[in-house]
C-alpha cells in the first residue's frame, strides 16, 4: 500500500527541517512525500532544496490559505492512504 505524506508550509524555516527528517526517518518503503509551500520568503525554499532528492513532488507558489494548500497536495497524491503534516511549531508541550 502506497502512503502519501503531504507537508504544507509557509515561512517555516524554524521547523521544516525537523518535519522533513521525521518523514524521511520512517522505515516504511512505499512513501510518496509531497511538500506544498506557499511561496515562502524566508529560508524555507533552501531547506526544501537541500532535501529535493528525497521528495517526490514540490510545489512552491502563492495559495489561498491552508486548505487550498492541503487540496493542492491531495490533488498530487497517488497513495492509497494520505496524511497531511503542517511544518508549524507544536502548540502543546
Amino acid at each position: 500500500m502506497k502512503v502519501s505524506i503531504i507537508t504544507i508550509c509557509y515561512n517555516s524555516q524554524e521547523t521544516l527541517e525537523d518535519t522533513i527528517k521525521s518523514v524521511l526517518a520512517q522505515d516504511y518503503n512505499d512513501i510518496e512525500y509531497i511538500i506544498i509551500d506557499g511561496a515562502s520568503k524566508d529560508n524555507t525554499p533552501k531547506i526544501i532544496e537541500k532535501y529535493k532528492n528525497c521528495i517526490s513532488h514540490v510545489t512552491s507558489e502563492p495559495d489561498k490559505g491552508i486548505y487550498d494548500a492541503m487540496n493542492k497536495g491531495v490533488e498530487k497524491a497517488n497513495g492509497d492512504l494520505v496524511g497531511i503534516f503542517g511544518a508549524n511549531e507544536p502548540t502543546c508541550q
